[in-house]
Formats: C-alpha cells, structure tokens, sequence
C-alpha cells in the first residue's frame, strides 16, 4: 500500500495540507478504494445501513399488503410522516449541487475536496425523497399516472396541482444531478483503471470511464460539459425546492398559504444540506487519515455558510409569527398560536432551539473550526430542520378552519421505521459509495498544488 506522506499541519486557511505531490494525492484517495483494510467504523456503518434498509424492505412490503392504514395519517392529517420525510430528504440534497455547481462557476476552489462525495449525498437523499410521495399514493404501482404518458382512456395528470410539479422538479433535478457527478468521476475513474491490479476492476472502471485517456481534447471537451451541466444546475437549487413549497404555499391552510415560503424553504434547504456535509466530511476525514486534504478551512466555510442561511431560516421564524400577528387574520393567528403553545409546542420549541439558538455559537471561530462541536452542531441542524417541516406540514392539518374537525396525529410504529430505513438506504448507498469510487476528486485536489499552479502561470 503506498505510504500517506509525512504532512504537517496544515495552515488553518490552507485548501490543502504542505507536503502534497500530484502522486501522493492520488495514492492517498485511491488507496481508499484499491488497496486500504476496509476499518471497523465503515464496517460498523454499513452494517447498520443494511439492518436499517432491511427494516425499510419489511415496511414497505407491509405497507403494500395492508395500505397506508398502517401509517398514522387520519383525517384532518393526511399528511404525515411520508411528506415531512420528502421535504427534509429533498432539502439535504441541495448543498451537494450548490457546491458541485454554484461555486464551480464562481470558483470557489476549496470545494474541490469535499464536492465528489456532496454530490454522491445529493444523489442518495433524492433516492430516498422519491420513494415517499409514490408510498403515499396509495395505491403506487400506479404511480405511471403521474406522467404525461399516451394512453387510449385519455387520463392526464391534473398540471395544476403542485405534486405534479414535483415529479418534474424531482426527476430533472436528478438526472441533471447524476449527470454532473458521473461526468466528474470520469477521469478518476480512469486512473482507478489503470492502478488496479484486479482484473474485473480494470474491466468494470474501464467500462465506467467511457475511454478516458486524459487527452487535450477529452480535457477540453470534460471542460466544456461541466460548464455546460454547471450551468443547468445552478437554476435547480432555487427552482427545486420552490416548487416543493409551492406544495404548501399555494393552498389556502393556515400556516401555509404565504409568498416568502419559497426563499424560506430553499434556505432551509441549504442549511439543511451543508449540515449533512459536515456530519459526514467530519468523521470520514478522521478515520481515513484525510485532514490534510479536508483542511479546518472546508470546515470553517461550511460552517460560515451554515451560520448564514440559518440567520434566513431564523428570519423567516419572526416573519412568520409577525405576518400572523399583523395581518389580523384570526386563523393565522390561531395557527401560530396554537404552534406556540398547543399540543405541538414541545416540537416547535426544540425546532428552535436546534435551528435558532444552538447555532448562533458559529460565529466564533473556535467552534467553527473544532470538528467535535460542528459535528455536534450539524446533527443539531438536521434534527431541528426535520422538526419544522414537521411542524408546518402536521400542526397546519391538524387544526384548521372548523374546531369540529380538528384532530392529532400519532405516529406508529412503521411510521417510524419507514424513516429509520430510508436514512437505512442512505447510509447503505453512501458507504458503498466511498468504499468502491473515490470520495474525493483526485484531478481537481491535485490543482491545488503549488506546482499545478506554477504550471498553469506558465501555460
């Protein structure tokens, strides 16, 4: 197994550790992949991704048999567990394509050590949003009805409501997404090719490559499709999870019908989304020896950016509360009121607490750059972030207009463990991830170097 280069610390706003050579890079992350001892810790995770997963298997199959009764949704919330787990699993998604994209095209070069595996995430947690808006048709083997597909009875979908929307925003959001990280593993997965000494693995990452041979003109040609992709994406992260509020905003609940859910629910998003980044950059980087590539600077900026859009999210809290208080309308009124002290309260003070209070200790730079209280923060953030879609989606059902129809919910068991499993196959699907692929792109970490860019001075 190459040796890992002897590295000193790296400077706290380094992109990357002294010491790297382009062949130490591409020793240290492909030996992740080609000739590094599985550790315990991806054992540990990955077995517990396929115990969850397995749960995931038994629920939906129960769930197919017996329907959507096994659920806690009842009347006045038919909307439950299934798309509070949509919303959240679609927001974390998001800072895999901000970072792969958006600062791509403003280049940001200290994304170049943690977009590959953002990306991967991206692609992960909208195979786990997928599945719940199909799981809770009802009936989902006939969820082709979605589509605008030819059929003799001449049944269209209905293109006014926004769940059709959101299998258009969902579906190009992946392909678009899945095309920008496979494009981008390309010439890494032909220096995996021609490392390997296994035989079917120079097949298999042959194949996968398409015939990459690092020309001019494949560099060239690499340039101008991840432009182009970078392009299409950076539209994606606004218009995405807009439409996924358009979900709530157009209707005419109390708590929901409002104009700024949008920018609301895309900040969220991101905040969301970077959080998850860091929960898992954080323990990858420690067990796999990768501080010198994933420096404390990709953590302070995460950090920075999820200080910033949690301030958006923590606005949009007040501007909440005040524009039910201000617009004198008594339903709103009694909506928020009833967030804040009725049966949800205890829900809708830990948001807070998560969301609003807990992060505001990132604006010291002791915390942001201690990876054990931002590891601490992230899980903060993801908890707190589940918890208002929660809150939006059931305490808005649950007490409406008519006190005669007011309700609760009560989530059961497979409520539960339909949740456990997707965060079952994500975890699945992540470690096997960073077990067979690079989790970091060895191309662009090695144009960070400094002689990579003395090369390109000379140019």
């Amino acid at each position: 197994m190459p040796e890992t280069p002897q590295l000193v610390e790296p400077p706290p706003q380094a992109d990357i550790a002294p010491g790297y050579t382009f062949g130490s890079v591409t020793d240290q992350i492909s030996a992740v992949v080609l000739t590094r001892r599985t550790p315990i810790f991806w054992m540990a995770c990955f077995s517990a991704g396929f115990g969850l997963l397995l749960l995931l298997l038994l629920s939906v199959a129960l769930l197919f048999t017996k329907g959507t009764g096994i659920w806690g949704i009842r009347t006045p919330v038919m909307w439950g567990f299934a798309i509070t787990n949509f919303v959240w699993w679609i927001g974390i998604g998001h800072a895999g394509t901000l970072i792969s994209a958006i600062l791509l095209l403003l280049n940001q070069r200290w994304r170049n050590s943690i977009n590959r595996f953002a990306e991967a995430m991206t692609l992960f947690a909208v195979a786990c949003a997928g599945m719940f808006p199909v799981l809770h048709l009802g009936r989902p083997w006939l969820m082709y009805w979605l589509f605008p597909y030819p059929n003799s009875m001449g049944i269209q979908p209905q293109f006014r409501s926004p769940l059709v929307w959101d299998v258009f925003a969902v579906s190009t959001y992946a392909t678009v997404s899945l095309l920008f990280w496979y494009v981008g593993l390309m010439p890494d997965l032909g220096t995996l090719r021609d490392r390997t000494k296994n035989r079917v693995g120079r097949i298999v990452y042959g194949v996968m490559s398409l015939g990459w041979r690092g020309s001019a003109r494949h560099w060239s040609v690499y340039e101008t499709a991840t432009l182009l992709l970078a392009g299409l994406a950076t539209p994606l992260v606004l218009s995405v999870h807009t439409v996924v509020s358009f979900d709530f905003t157009i209707a005419i609940v109390p708590g929901w019908h409002s104009t700024f859910f949008p920018p609301y629910f895309v900040a969220g998003a991101i905040y969301s989304g970077f959080a998850m980044v860091l929960a898992l950059a954080i323990p990858l980087r420690k067990v796999y020896g990768l501080q010198g590539l994933i420096t404390d600077k990709h953590l302070e900026n995460s950090a920075k950016v999820m200080l910033a859009t949690g301030l958006i999210v923590a606005y949009a809290y007040i501007l909440e509360n005040f524009t039910a208080w201000y617009s004198g309308d008594v339903y709103e009124q009694a909506a928020f009121w009833h967030r804040l002290a009725g049966p949800y309260r205890h829900s809708y003070w830990a948001l807070i607490a998560c969301n609003l209070v807990f992060p505001q200790f990132l604006w010291f730079k002791r915390v942001r750059t201690n990876p054990v209280l931002l590891f601490i923060s992230s899980i903060l953030v993801l908890v707190g972030m589940w918890l208002e879609r929660f809150m939006i989606i059931v305490s808005s059902l649950a007490q409406d207009f008519v006190p005669s129809s007011w309700g609760y919910f009560h989530a059961t068991r497979w409520d539960v463990a339909t949740f456990a499993g997707t965060i079952g196959l994500f975890l699945f699907l992540f470690f096997l991830f960073i077990r067979l692929l690079p989790m970091i792109s060895i191309f662009e970490v090695r144009t960070l170097l400094p002689q990579a860019k003395v090369k390109e001075e000379r140019g």
